[in-house]
């Protein structure tokens, strides 16, 4: 085959560091946008963004040339800076140091999608903590607890 041929669909979540209630509804659309940016300049295709004040969902296509550690270390590390210039209340404004990353397949996109798009309702009945264990069990992702979260 002469060219190489990829669809990466994945779910990403992250919270702020200590889940600290940071993204406001008034920053998440610009917040949003800003990561699509950096999300097409590493030749990724945001498919949908969703979360709440402390954390952030992402359903995208990952580029197949650039590994997603690299990818997940230049979204955190540059929405950080740009949420930094927004004002004063945000100087001390940090990602957690980790991620979770699953796997999607073409047929669950729909529900995903869903899924992200309702995150204010999950977190009604549930907190990140809650929501994230559960993915780590849904996917069977072996965790010290003592280590997921800061």
């Amino acid at each position: 085959m002469s060219q190489s041929l990829a669809k990466i669909l994945v779910h990403i979540i992250f919270s702020t560091k200590q889940r600290v209630p940071l993204i406001s509804n008034t920053i998440r659309p610009k917040l949003y946008s800003y990561i699509t940016g950096i999300l097409e300049n590493w030749d990724c295709d945001l498919i949908q963004t969703g979360g709440t004040k402390d954390h952030i969902h992402l359903l995208c296509v990952l580029s197949k040339n650039h590994a997603p550690c690299k990818i997940l270390e230049q979204v955190k590390k540059n929405s950080s800076k740009w949420i930094k210039t927004l004002g004063s209340e945000f100087s001390k404004f940090q990602w957690q140091s980790g991620y979770g990353i699953f796997s999607v397949s073409q047929s669950n996109i729909l529900l995903t999608k869903k899924y992200i798009e309702d995150q204010e309702k999950h977190h009604k009945k549930m907190t990140f903590q809650e929501e994230f264990k559960r993915f780590l069990e849904k996917y069977q992702v072996s965790y010290d607890e003592r280590y997921i979260w800061d």
